[in-house]
């Protein structure tokens, strides 16, 4: 059922990443971060497009020498995604990606060093439309404010921002977007909470550090999750200690389970109980693996009994319900045919592309009709 979203979002500035649109009224940009060796080109180039293809708008990628500058360099030209450099400290750093073509600084001007230093970068991202992510860390707070704050809070975390922040005002930038991020869920939460009230500019929303796949997939719906629902964020990155695709695929699955964003399909699953008249679990664990490559908007719903079957069927682009002796499929909200539980997941994949096609190409007119008359 593709209703949409009750959620008002935080007006921000605008601000682009290449090509993407981050802030305003733009969808909320999902991205990783690769983790190989930069210096290894090829697989860093292989991961950037294993990234892009899950469906991320925005990659970044680690910068830590000039020699993994000049890798970035080959890595720029051979993919299309628009990429953020992280860098720390060294300014040259940052100066030579911006020349190389960097759509976005992951770089913190009050850990650059002298004032002339910050102005070249700032004059190097200015020349070349480049935005500037400040990123704070709990876990790397300044030695001055950990005096200040005995241990990291929310306070801590956005003053630390604040103070980059301020220098970019200072040198009338205000291309940037600024994160906050710890481990700690109602530490990150409150942090982001009291910037959104500082600043205009686009929130780029994590929980750093969350932890392994599914552990830190829950630390992060939830904290993310929180942010969301109170209209906080422009971009976001949910920061597994997993394979970075995994990244992706949870980040739009945040959203879309808050009809903020989608992205392919939207699985409605019964857990499976006595009652079902198929295997649900396999039927799902192969439907995912399968379908992974549809980035259509739509739902599905597999349901293995005539309980709730087809109640939620109806609600569906796709539905199946359990039923004997013979399962049914729902298309387009209505009772289409009936199918036996022999190669019906092949069957049912072919009706869901079929579906997909179809919604494709009505959206196709849709748009094209909308062209038509501005």
């Amino acid at each position: 059922m593709q209703t949409k979203s009750p959620i008002k979002r935080r007006v921000s500035r605008q601000i682009m990443v290449g090509d993407v649109p981050v802030g305003g009224d733009a969808p909320i940009a999902v991205q990783s971060m690769t983790n190989t060796e930069t210096c290894d080109v090829p697989a860093t180039v292989a991961q950037v497009l294993a990234i892009a293809d899950a469906g991320a708008d925005i990659v970044r990628v680690s910068v830590p020498s000039l020699d993994a500058a000049e890798a970035f360099k080959s890595i720029r030209a051979q993919v299309s995604v628009p990429l953020v450099a992280d860098i720390h400290f060294d300014h040259k750093i940052a100066l030579k990606v911006a020349e190389y073509g960097v759509d976005c600084l992951r770089i913190n001007p009050g850990n650059i060093g002298r004032e002339e230093k910050v102005r070249e970068v700032i004059a190097a991202c200015r020349e070349r439309s480049i935005p500037i992510r400040v990123g704070v860390n709990a876990g790397s707070l300044g030695k001055e404010l950990m005096r200040k704050y005995p241990e990291p809070t929310a306070e801590a975390l956005v003053e630390s921002a604040m103070r980059n922040v301020d220098i970019l005002d200072r040198h009338n930038y205000p291309d940037f977007k600024v994160s906050v991020k710890a481990s700690e869920v109602f530490m990150a939460v409150e942090a982001y909470r009291l910037l959104s009230t500082k600043i205009d500019q686009p929130l780029h929303l994590g929980i750093t550090e969350a932890g392994g796949l599914r552990g830190g997939t829950v630390k992060s719906a939830v904290g993310i999750g929180i942010l969301l629902m109170e209209g906080i964020g422009d971009t976001l990155r949910v920061s597994l200690a997993a394979d970075p695709v995994e990244e992706v695929k949870v980040g739009f699955e945040i959203l879309k389970s808050l009809k903020l964003r989608a992205n392919g399909i939207n699985f409605i699953a019964c857990p499976s109980c006595s009652r079902q008249n198929f295997d649900v679990i396999g039927t799902m664990n192969a439907l995912e693996q399968r379908l992974e490559d549809i980035r259509t908007p739509m739902d599905v719903a597999v349901i293995g009994c005539i309980v709730n079957g087809p109640g939620e069927a109806r609600e569906a682009d796709v539905g199946l319900t359990g039923a004997d002796p013979n399962n049914l499929i729902y298309v387009a909200g209505e009772p289409d045919h009936k199918v036996s539980n022999k190669d019906f997941v092949d069957h049912l994949e072919t009706v869901i592309r079929e579906r997909a096609a179809s919604l494709d190409a009505a959206r196709a007119v849709m748009d094209a009709n909308v062209i038509a008359r501005t």
